[in-house]
């Protein structure tokens, strides 16, 4: 089953601008994420770094979220001007920020794993740990029936498998020294972890809270199935492997409830607007 990937193009601000609210959170665990190249050592933050050369359309984007972020800043609007509706999306995309930003150093960590086993269980415990604070963003804020019973199904689905992964990296410790899949098991993710940032950045910056959910969880899922089909060519352990292809399984056709229902808002809004 092909996966699709929602065409939201990467924008240069793709982690930095979600990072910006995580700069006080320190790491408990080595934040120099590296892969290996050769015989020199660059860091992942290096490898996933976005492109300078944003379009002027990624830019004008980019400055939006930037401002919505900021919660009107600099418009010197009184508290009493401000919409309910202003309010709301710009409380909606700080949790949304505060929780990628979680999400990318948790995930970087994992990505900086010698196994690919652990690598694979470290990243997808932060990117699972991710989608259960978008869920709750998505019950806390949107009204949409069918986005809000998936946010429920991704929080009760995704628990589980956060307790099994908490439980198997308890006696699965990160090998002493790289493996020979190392590099490549590293360099695969970084590049998964780039696109994924810089679709979600824009889907939850739609002004639309069920929107902003569905078109921010699409690409998050996407990455969920990236990252186990990197374990599947990588990884040994049974368990993990279990784990990866549950992942495909389950995941994928979350996928496709999203892109069916992304697809029929636009069609209800085009015909509205005609």
């Amino acid at each position: 089953m092909a996966s699709y990937r929602y065409p939201l193009p990467a924008i240069a601000i793709s982690v930095t601008t979600l990072l910006v609210l995580n700069a006080c959170q320190p790491i408990t665990e080595n934040s120099e994420s590296t892969v290996l190249q050769n015989d020199e050592t660059t860091t992942i933050e290096e490898v996933i770094a976005p492109s300078t050369q944003a379009t002027e359309q990624e830019t004008e984007q980019a400055t939006k979220v930037d401002e919505t972020i900021d919660g009107h800043a600099g418009h010197h609007m009184p508290d009493a001007a401000m919409s309910a509706g202003d309010v709301q999306i710009s409380d909606m995309l700080k949790d949304y920020s505060k929780s990628m930003a979680r999400m990318h150093d948790e995930m970087m960590i994992g990505m900086n794993y010698n196994d690919p086993d652990t690598a694979f269980a470290k990243g997808m415990l932060g990117h699972h740990r991710g989608a259960l604070d978008m869920a709750k963003t998505e019950l806390k804020y949107g009204t949409d029936e069918t986005m809000r019973k998936l946010a429920q199904e991704i929080i009760d689905s995704q628990q589980v498998e956060i307790d099994t992964i908490n439980k198997w990296l308890a006696s699965h410790p990160d090998a002493a020294k790289p493996k020979p899949d190392t590099q490549a098991m590293q360099q695969a993710y970084a590049k998964g972890m780039e696109t994924m940032h810089g679709e979600m950045t824009l889907g939850i910056a739609d002004p639309m809270p069920d929107m902003a959910f569905a078109r921010g969880m699409l690409p998050h899922h996407i990455g969920a199935v990236d990252m186990a089909m990197v374990q599947m060519k990588y990884g040994k352990d049974t368990e993990m492997r279990q784990l990866a292809q549950q992942i495909i399984d389950t995941q994928q056709r979350e996928i496709e409830l999203m892109q069916d229902w992304i697809a029929l808002q636009e069609i209800d809004n085009n015909e509205l607007n005609q």
